[in-house]
This record gives C-alpha cells, structure tokens and sequence, in this order.
C-alpha cells in the first residue's frame, strides 16, 4: 500500500533544506578553540549570577527595613569595589598573568560565591555593604581578563561574533536567572508557608545566584595557557587595528613588541605616550557617562516596578528574563548590523534612540508602556554591547588590550556607583522617576563626545 504523504507536512528535500540552513546558521559557532568555550561557559553562569543578584539582592535589603538610600549604597558597593580593583587587576593581566591567566580567573571565580553568600546570610548594614563591596573585587578579574582572553583567542574577522555570542550568553541566556531570582523566593516561600517577599525567601534567592557563578568555574582549570603573542610591526596607522593574536598551535619564541608610533592606532594626539592617554581618555569619559546613566536607570529598576506597580518576585524575574533575552538575542544581530552601517555609526544610532526609552520607563502613565520601553531599552543594549567592546578593543595595540579592558571596569566601576547612589538618593527625596531623567542625559552627553572625537578617525566605522 502506497504511503499517504499530508500536503501540510514538509517534504523531504524540503526538510533536508531547512536541516542545511540550520547548519548553516550554526555552522561560525562551532569551531572555535576550546578556550572559547570554556570562557563562555563561564560567562554563561556569571550572567545567571548577576541576572539572580539583580531581582534579589535590593529586594532582600528592602525587606531588611531599608530604604531607598541605603539600598543606592548596596548596589552601589559591588561598583567600589570594582573601582578600586579594576586598573591594578588590569595590570595584572597585562604584566604578571599575560600568558598565565588562567590562576587569576580561576582563584577569584571561587572566591566570589563566598562573598555573595556573605551578603544573603547577614542582616547587618556594615556586613553586607563589606560583602558587597568584596564582591565587586572579586568579580573584576572576569571583567578585564574575559574579552582580552577572547580577542586573542579568535582572528580579527571572528572577533565581532565572539563578542556577540558572549554578549548572547551574559545578557540573553543568562537573563534566565531573572525566573531563577523570581521562583526561587516564592517557592521557598510557598513550602514554609511564608510571604515571598520576607526576607528568608529572599535569602535563598541570593544563595542561588552564589551556586550559579560557582559551577561553572571548575571548567576554567581546562583552560590552555596561550604562547607569547608576536605583534608585527604595522607599516601604518590603519594596518595596527588589524593586528590579532598569534594562534594557540604557532609558539612564538621571539615575540616582537610594537614601537610607541603604533599604540594609538585612530591617529588621535599624534604618536607616543601622549597619543594613548589621549585615546584612553576618548574612548573611557564617553563610557563612564553610558555607564552612569545606565546605573541611574537599572541599578534600582526591581525596586521602582515593585514600588510604583506592586509586582510580585515571581513577575519581576520573568520581566527581567525577558527582557535580558531579547538583550541576548539581539546581541546576535549585532555583526551584521556593524558590517551594514559602520561600528561608530551603529553606536551612534543605538544611544541615541535607548535615551528617550529611559524617560519612558520612569514617566510613563501604564506599566505595559513602561516595561515595552524598557523591552525596548535591552533590545537596543543588546545591539550596542558588541559592538562598542569590538570597537574599543580594536583602538588599541594587543598588548594594551587589558590594561584598556581593566580602565573599562575602572568607568563601569565609577558609574555604577555613582549612577546607583544618585537614583536612591532621588527615589528617596524627590520621586521615583527622577532618576530617569539623569540617566537621559548621561547618554546623550556621552554619545556626542564620542562621536565627536571618532566621527573623522580613519578605521573608525570599518
């Protein structure tokens, strides 16, 4: 009997063509170096981590009996902390551990879960600011070794979809531990019979966020120390941006340091020292006011939807998880979008439109138009992200890369302990939408002095 194929199935070559577009699709992903995988494996539960933290942590504070101001310093603390490590741990990964990262990331990803622990198991004010601010520490090591780690672990073509895909996992992926840091309290809660939003289900909550960053750093100790990277000698100012790592199978036994002349690659202030100061300070006051902004508006984002709208745990961390998903999955559109438009211009393009969602968010008149501009907001973040860390990076020589990575942290760490402390101060004092308006203006200042600096630079849009 002759088989019956329904009109409504897909054939079969049909079937085979939409396996070989998968395939396809899938294809630039999966043949990266093992070190790649571990690094993103490890940003993957960094991500979970600090997507747990954010819906937790000012939550369990505020069911401590602190207020907004208090809650600005916690949140602020981790940034600190950061601030103080950032450059010196940057130029420990440029100095001590350039080739031998692999012991500072491993040692301080299991250091971190301690202190996270720290701040859930005390109801102390000095304690938990003191947690926190190890906090921030500890967890600066991955920030100034994991995109350097990255960039040279890939060519110079690679490089945009490396950024993206950690980008995916860190923002996108690991937004998921928003329904983690929204299940967790209430089914704590729910088993002993007590209100989500008391301060042992909160508890738990932030004991899951110290588990989710201290799995995946067992992996790490797979990780494959790279041999001496040789820096060829660009012939211009436009061949010192292509300059990319030496791979993992071709030792170098005698690595060439590139002269002064090629450490500022955009032509900025001329050649020398003076020309990487000039760089540095292009490309990190614009970050510091992103960054600004950003902690004015998201340092304390869970506690203005609970304040204003009454949402549950459960409905914050599923509106954080979305949110950071669409953040993720935008994130994977980000190379196209640089090869399209040019990195400066894309950058431009993204601040410019995430300012005015800010002022949405804090002064719209329905939650529905306040989370779809904040949907909106990580739509655009996620676009942004890559391409301004491939950009930065590609300013400057390899062997400046972490040092730059590290002064990165160093604005992150400035703006979001400033931004977070102004937004509780405002929250408290003037309204809860005050802070809104501060972190509008962060961007728009900063996208016009980036712009303003870069916009003639030769490369700059490449």
């Amino acid at each position: 009997m002759a088989r019956v194929t329904s009109a409504s199935s897909p054939s079969q070559p049909a079937r085979r063509a939409m396996g070989s577009g998968w395939r396809r699709a899938l294809n630039p992903y999966l043949h990266f170096p093992r070190n790649v995988y571990l690094l993103l494996l490890f940003t993957l539960g960094k991500g979970i981590q600090l997507s747990i933290g954010i819906v937790v942590i000012n939550l369990y504070a505020y069911s401590l009996g602190y207020k907004q101001d208090f809650i600005g310093l916690l949140t602020a603390a981790p940034s600190l902390g950061a601030l103080l490590a950032a450059v010196p741990m940057g130029f420990l990964a440029d100095r001590l551990f350039r080739t031998h990262r692999k012991p500072l990331l491993l040692v301080t990803g299991l250091l971190n879960p301690l202190a996270l622990a720290g701040i859930g198991l005390t109801t102390s004010a000095p304690i938990m600011l003191a947690a926190s601010f190890a906090n921030g520490i500890l967890s600066s090591a991955y920030w100034v070794t994991n995109i350097p780690m990255l960039t040279e672990s890939v060519a110079s073509e690679e490089r945009v979809r490396v950024m993206s895909l950690n980008s995916f996992l860190l923002l996108g992926i690991g937004a998921l531990g928003g329904l983690i840091g929204g299940l967790v309290p209430e089914g704590v809660g729910l088993l002993l019979h007590l209100p989500a939003f008391s301060p042992l289900p909160l508890r738990c909550g932030v004991i899951a966020a110290a588990l989710a960053v201290l799995l995946p750093t067992a992996p790490l100790a797979f990780l494959r120390e790279r041999q001496p990277e040789a820096e060829p000698q660009p012939t211009s100012a436009l061949a010192a941006e292509s300059i990319s790592a030496t791979p993992e199978a071709m030792p170098v036994t005698h690595p060439v340091v590139a002269p002064e002349t090629t450490d500022a690659p955009t032509g900025i202030g001329g050649n020398g020292r003076l020309a990487v100061v000039l760089l540095f300070a292009a490309l990190l006051i614009p970050d510091m006011l992103f960054t600004t902004g950003e902690g004015a508006v998201a340092g304390l984002l869970q506690l203005f939807f609970r304040l204003r709208y009454l949402l549950q745990p459960g409905a914050l961390g599923a509106f954080s998880a979305g949110a950071g998903l669409l953040c993720g999955v935008m994130a994977l559109v980000a190379p196209p979008i640089a090869r399209r438009l040019g990195k400066l211009r894309a950058i431009t393009a993204v601040v410019t439109l995430s300012a005015p969602t800010m002022l949405i968010i804090g002064f719209a008149p329905t939650l529905a138009l306040s989370m779809g501009a904040e949907y909106l907001r990580n739509i655009l973040r996620g676009v942004f992200d890559p391409i301004y860390a491939t950009f930065a990076m590609e300013r400057v020589n390899a062997r400046h890369r972490a040092t730059l990575s590290g002064f990165y942290s160093l604005t992150w760490s400035i703006g979001y302990s400033i931004g977070p402390a102004v937004a509780g101060w405002l929250q408290q004092n003037v309204s809860l939408s005050a802070s809104f308006a501060v972190g509008t203006a962060c961007l728009l200042l900063g996208i016009s002095l980036l712009y303003g600096v870069f916009r003639r630079v030769p490369g700059a849009n490449t």
